[in-house]
């Protein structure tokens, strides 16, 4: 039966029959569906989705008796916070991408590689497939970066199947801080925290993994070899990404951590390469480019990467004169969502997600729009002679062809989001998270494969934050665990996890034309998945109980 509507609701975790294990059980119909018709019958994500939401709201009114209005209202609330911002940052970093692979800049981008790594296909995997990878991701995410790293390893040459593996492992840690780490902001926002804090938390954690990253880079390229021949520059690697990726998160912004942390490591790489040259099989020998590129081409070619650094900066930290982050924060529209101001929480109290935030100004959306505006302005004024012709009317076309593009995975994400917004309002993700909490403090240990699972399948770390960002922090306060803590441990163990998404190994497989190889890849790959995971889920048992609890902001 469907109770009418009513001025308040407060869900409760023993809605059904009184009893929480049922609760919890029937809770976990919309999560069972989406996984089972994704991963073992694989349907379109947006269809698992969208039936996963049908089942969510059914739940909703007849097992919580949620008011219909409220169940309609929390889908589109949900559907609205996958547009602005999630959606909106996710197109214009594509089309910054975009805009240097129209203009055919991407190749010089590619030439710069090469020059770099000495010749050795080796270092060039851990140029690209470590930091530039890292670079894109930061700026892009969404599978692209994955895509272009692995076509970029291909054509130096490298073995289509490990060099895909190869990317795959070295962009792992990334993925948390993908798109202007939209991850991190969104399994916040559900689990009711901190952005900025998760961001350091995670930023904390992703370190002491990156530590062994570039050696298994190097080991999957060419074994124990590799790591003899290659060992001070995949430590150099590490030290640059882990440096910018712990003071990045901690000290300057969070939505800046895999651009900086990439582009630190490039430097250090590039810097280490002028005064040292890897002992390189001849197998591992890249030929010399066919011409010299100038310092303009270079420029041109790595423009977008730079300038969105520099306008991220300015937007998120300059205070001389004007305070540049709270004029934009102070443009922000907040209002409480029609038909939800009634929505309370399993304690009483009102739910904080029923205020909606339009940041206009001040999202990352608009920084990357401002940004993508320049390049394509530069773009279509530097030609280089005309061998990079992209007229500045060419550069805004490319953007709707982006959306276009993109369209699939917008009504994905907005599919998604409105599946976690009915599943947290009505009460399901609390059940379900109460009903693990009973495990206590084994939890902390599988916190992160829960963030694993949830990108393995969907392909999205995002999409796993806004699942169980609510049910991590639902389960960390029963059985009395950090909550920030594992609110990060899902987006970090959610890049993990996305080694073996069946998304990102279609990816792969496509950008090293090895098309049908994905079982392949996956069999070699997952060993690296699950290690990794198992790290990450000690690390999380250590922090969680104060032997490593500095890895914990406050």
């Amino acid at each position: 039966m469907i109770i009418p509507m009513t001025d308040t609701f407060m869900p409760s975790i023993t809605a059904m029959g009184g009893s929480l294990t049922v609760t919890a059980l029937v809770s976990l119909l919309p999560l069972v569906f989406f996984f089972v018709a994704l991963g073992a019958f694989s349907l379109p994500t947006h269809w698992c989705a969208a039936g996963a939401l049908v089942i969510a709201l059914l739940v909703s009114l007849f097992g919580f008796h949620m008011p219909l209005s409220m169940a309609g209202m929390s889908a589109v609330e949900g559907a609205a916070f996958g547009l602005i911002p999630i959606i909106y940052i996710v197109v214009m970093a594509v089309w910054l991408y975009n805009l240097t692979d129209r203009s055919g800049r991407a190749k010089d981008v590619q030439a710069v590689f090469s020059a770099v790594g000495k010749g050795d296909m080796r270092i060039q995997g851990l140029l690209i497939g470590y930091a530039f990878c890292g670079l894109l991701e930061g700026l892009a995410g969404f599978g692209a970066p994955v895509a272009i790293a692995c076509t970029m390893m291909w054509a130096l040459g490298l073995h289509p199947i490990r060099a895909a593996i190869a990317v795959m492992v070295g962009n792992a840690l990334n993925v948390g801080f993908g798109a202007m780490a939209i991850p991190v902001t969104t399994v916040a926002k559900l689990g009711g925290d901190d952005a900025a804090l998760v961001g350091a938390t995670m930023g904390r954690i992703t370190p002491i993994l990156l530590s062994i990253v570039p050696f298994l880079m190097l080991f999957i390229l060419d074994g124990w070899r590799g790591i003899k021949q290659g060992w001070l520059a995949a430590l150099v690697a590490w030290v640059g990404m882990g440096t910018g990726v712990y003071l990045t998160s901690n000290f300057l912004s969070y939505e800046l951590t895999a651009v900086v942390g990439s582009l630190l490591s490039f430097a250090l790489l590039a810097t280490l390469l002028r005064f040292w040259t890897p002992e390189t099989p001849e197998e591992f020998r890249s030929p010399e480019p066919a011409e010299s590129l100038s310092g303009s081409r270079i420029a041109l070619g790595l423009l977008p990467y730079w300038l969105v650094v520099i306008v991220f900066a300015v937007a998120k930290l300059w205070k001389f004169g004007v305070n540049v982050p709270v004029a934009l924060s102070a443009t922000d529209i907040k209002f409480a969502w029609p038909g939800l101001s009634g929505v309370l929480g399993v304690d009483g109290q009102p739910n904080a997600s029923v205020t909606f935030t339009l940041p206009w100004l001040s999202s990352p959306g608009t920084m990357l729009l401002l940004t993508g505006v320049v390049v394509a302005i530069v773009y279509s004024q530097k030609s280089s002679g005309g061998r990079f012709n992209l007229p500045f009317k060419q550069g805004m076309k490319t953007l709707l062809s982006t959306i276009y593009n993109l369209r699939i995975a917008i009504l994905t994400i907005c599919l998604v989001m409105a599946l976690a917004y009915v599943m947290n309002f009505s009460g399901q993700t609390v059940a379900i998270g109460a009903w693990l909490a009973a495990t206590g403090t084994a939890f902390a240990f599988l916190s992160p494969f829960l963030g694993g699972i949830g990108t393995a399948v969907t392909g999205s770390a995002t999409s796993a934050g806004a699942l169980f960002g609510n049910l991590q922090a639902t389960a960390a306060q029963t059985a009395d665990l950090p909550a920030r803590l594992l609110l990060g441990v899902n987006e970090v163990g959610g890049g993990i996890g996305k080694i073996v998404s069946p998304q990102n190994l279609a990816i792969a497989a496509g950008a090293v034309k090895s098309e049908g190889s994905e079982s392949e890849i996956l069999r070699k790959a997952a060993p690296y998945s699950l290690g990794l995971l198992v790290l990450l889920g000690l690390i999380t048992v250590l922090a969680s109980n104060g032997i490593l609890g500095f890895l914990i902001a406050y």
